[in-house]
């Protein structure tokens, strides 16, 4: 089996400037280690990602990384202050309230794109419960 230290994610970007203007202005990240061809890393908690150059689109259909937070709410209202656009869902068992999503397991939920079309989640998570036989 493989014996995996850790992960990251890589997300591409078409314009690298317009990308690290969003991740660095909007969300407050501070540039990590810089890549030969313009991709930069960016530390989170424990774990980092890499936004690098590519002539690829993102599609946008999915999410692509995960940022846990404390409070999904309060994190949110921070996003949109800084003028990011939360997605809206209004799907069976799966409806946002102002950018929002109360999960079924009592996780809470948000989603935004970033200037590259990258779909990105806000995720807080709780406790698993423990169930004795």
């Amino acid at each position: 089996m493989l014996k995996i230290k850790s992960s990251g994610t890589a997300l591409p970007a078409q314009d690298i400037k317009r990308a690290r203007q969003f991740y660095e202005q909007k969300l407050g990240l501070k540039p990590g280690q810089e890549q030969p061809g313009g991709g930069v890393m960016y530390a989170t908690g424990e774990t980092g990602f890499l936004v690098f150059p590519s002539s690829g689109k993102a599609s946008g259909d999915h999410t692509q990384m995960a940022l846990e937070v404390e409070d999904v709410a309060i994190a949110a209202r921070e996003l949109k202050n800084a003028g990011v656009r939360l997605e809206e869902y209004d799907l069976p068992n799966f409806k946002s309230h102002d950018g929002v999503v109360d999960m079924p397991d009592g996780e809470k939920g948000a989603w935004f794109k970033d200037t590259e079309g990258n779909l990105i989640a806000l995720a807080s998570r709780v406790p698993a419960v423990t169930r004795s036989s």
